[in-house]
């Protein structure tokens, strides 16, 4: 006999303001809730980032490192090279969009025993790689059983 089960998905909309160039937040502490809220015990939970600046990345959320995050993107993709979109749109921002595409706009984390299957030292952020702080969208979906 072929048994089917139906996964259930909840879905919530977190907004965080970010400063410019590398501003981020921790943001796990939510993304707990909201796994707590879905009542899913063992599955996954997404998070991803609204909008081709901002990026959610797993990091140990502490200053020195951030601070190791933000100079290492510097030397990756500098502000103030002379990109294509840059000449295209005018916008300033062109660097913000590739070191996006570096990090990516989402985080797929296992659940178990209702709680994300994190490390000790492993945080959800939320980053802000665009020139201008912004209001980030965060869609945190958890699904599972």
């Amino acid at each position: 006999m072929l048994e089917v089960k139906v996964a259930r998905i909840y879905r919530e909309t977190l907004t965080v303001t970010e400063e410019k160039e590398v501003g981020a937040s921790d943001i796990t502490e939510q993304v707990k809730q909201i796994v707590k809220r879905s009542r899913i015990n063992d599955g996954f939970v997404q998070v991803f980032a609204v909008g081709s600046t901002a990026a959610i990345i797993s990091i140990e959320f502490e200053e020195g490192l951030m601070l190791d995050l933000k100079d290492a993107l510097r030397r990756l993709v500098p502000r103030d090279l002379n990109y294509y979109h840059g000449r295209t749109w005018q916008d300033g921002n062109a660097h913000a969009h590739l070191r996006a595409t570096l990090l990516g706009p989402q985080l797929l984390v296992p659940v178990s025993n209702g709680s994300p299957d994190l490390g000790t030292w492993q945080q959800i952020a939320c980053v802000n790689l665009d020139s201008r702080t912004r209001d980030r969208q965060i869609i945190v979906t958890a699904f599972g059983d």
